[in-house]
């Protein structure tokens, strides 16, 4: 089968002319080949990664935090304190006129020594400093310990988000590279069909020309032939169009290689129960999985809000490693102590916050119910479909059998007198008919597991129902 599709592609080129070489590539070679070129799977890493530092960031608010601080001004005038000795001359006069009102001398004196200011030095007009800062929260009403959950299901949540992403990918290269499998093997169909009918238009040139049949048979002959060649010309272009596709999501786009499916359709006769995929669904899901975890985080922030009713509290140090013009007893070189903040009222800002929170979780369990009912009824309906699809090929295979048998006798009939024209072109199209309807369900079958393994979160499950499944 892989050989014949190849020669018919190879020559589909020739005809138009296109040098080019094949490249059989298998299902797992396709998968390794878009997981190394999806930039949509590459914006989801970098995702992942920028959570994981986020965390970093939230769990470094556990830490006690050192800083270095240094500082050096020049300012316009001294710093000083100026006392009048006037202050203390004056009650002393006052003291000595009580007892002596005639004495001069002295009362002469304090005057004069009031007269004065006293002058003390405090800071230079240049200073400088450096020391070292440390502050460590001891307590902070909880807010650090959700807070470093809420982060860490953030992380979780961009991997959830990564595998989804990647489960979507998985499906569209299911899509694309059995759909350009199916659209190689139609158009060998095709083609099988209109060199039937080829030589079906050729037996009938050759009995118009003895008298056994008349014109009108042979020109129905090659209308008929004519509409097949329109269908093989229609499905090679859907080749081509199908490659292209696989090409650009596998990063091939500029390449000139003809890429040949290497792994078949494929149908499995048995499936694991309808209660097993629903179970991995309910566990495995990832859009669950991801309302599972907003949950969490919003029990979570709920918590953090309530911490805002408690203070913060906080032990700090300084150390004062070099000083330049701070006298020691004015700015001590060493200071620890600890301190707290508590935010008693705040327009009940912490109120609305709490309520908004809680209205935000029963929403998420709301959504993440509703959910549940739709991806149940999705699973049940893609493991119909692919029940009552097996069912189908089944069917299909006796019917091609049959349809086989019949275009056999038809010809031999039609090349001995006893069958028309009509009933051997009948015979080629039901054929044709029921070899494109077995292909078109063993590639609906791949697509709904595909689709099915996605939503329950077993994508890489995948290889092993291609492995055991029954080829066309």
């Amino acid at each position: 089968m892989k050989t014949i599709v190849l020669a018919c592609l190879m020559g589909m080129l020739t005809m138009q002319g296109v040098c080019t070489q094949t490249l059989a590539i298998s299902y797992a070679e396709a998968r390794s080949h878009m997981l190394q070129a999806n930039e949509a799977l590459k914006a989801a890493e970098g995702t992942v990664a920028m959570t994981r530092y986020e965390l970093g960031k939230v769990r470094a608010l556990w830490w006690p935090h050192l800083q270095a601080d240094g500082l050096y001004a020049h300012l316009s005038e001294e710093v000083e304190v100026r006392q009048p000795l006037s202050r203390f001359t004056d009650p002393a006069k006052s003291y000595v006129q009580q007892i002596l009102p005639s004495e001069q001398l002295i009362t002469g004196l304090l005057d004069r020594v009031g007269e004065y200011t006293l002058t003390f030095p405090l800071l230079p007009r240049n200073i400088a400093s450096v020391g070292l800062t440390a502050e460590w929260v001891a307590f902070s009403g909880g807010k650090r310990w959700y807070a470093d959950k809420i982060s860490r299901r953030m992380v979780d949540a961009a991997e959830v988000n990564r595998q989804q992403l990647m489960a979507a990918e998985v499906v569209l290269l299911v899509e694309r590279y059995y759909g350009l499998a199916l659209a190689q093997q139609t158009e060998q169909v095709c083609r099988m069909r209109y060199e039937g009918l080829q030589r079906h238009y050729s037996n009938a040139q050759q009995m118009e020309s003895v008298g056994v049949v008349d014109k009108a048979t042979r020109l129905f002959a090659q209308v008929n032939m004519d509409a097949a060649a329109r269908e093989w010309n229609r499905a090679k272009s859907a080749v081509l169009t199908a490659q292209t596709a696989l090409k650009q999501l596998l990063g091939m786009a500029d390449s000139l290689q003809l890429i040949v499916p290497s792994s078949p359709l494929f149908v499995n006769e048995e499936l694991p129960a309808l209660s097993a995929f629903t179970a991995a669904m309910h566990s495995s899901n990832p859009t669950l999985s991801t309302l599972h975890l907003e949950e969490l985080m919003a029990h979570d922030k709920l918590r953090m809000d309530f911490g805002g009713y408690l203070p913060d509290v906080a032990l700090f140090g300084k150390q004062t490693l070099y000083a330049h013009g701070l006298p020691s007893n004015l700015f001590p070189r060493t200071i620890i102590g600890v301190g707290f903040t508590w935010n008693l009222f705040d327009g009940l800002e912490r109120e609305s916050q709490i309520a908004q929170t809680r209205l935000a979780r029963q929403t998420l369990a709301w959504t993440r119910e509703d959910t549940e009912g739709e991806l149940s009824v999705a699973v049940t309906e893609l493991h119909a479909t692919l029940q009552r699809t097996y069912d189908e090929v089944k069917v299909l295979d006796s019917s091609i059998a049959l349809a086989e048998e019949l275009l056999r006798m038809r010809r031999m009939a039609f090349a001995e007198g006893m069958a028309t024209s009509t009933e051997v072109i009948d015979a080629e199209n039901a054929l044709s008919e029921v070899s494109l309807a077995r292909l078109a369900a063993y590639y609906g079958y791949d697509v709904a597991l595909a689709n099915l393994l996605a939503l329950c979160g077993m994508t890489d499950e995948f290889d092993d129902y291609m492995i055991y499944g029954k080829e066309p």
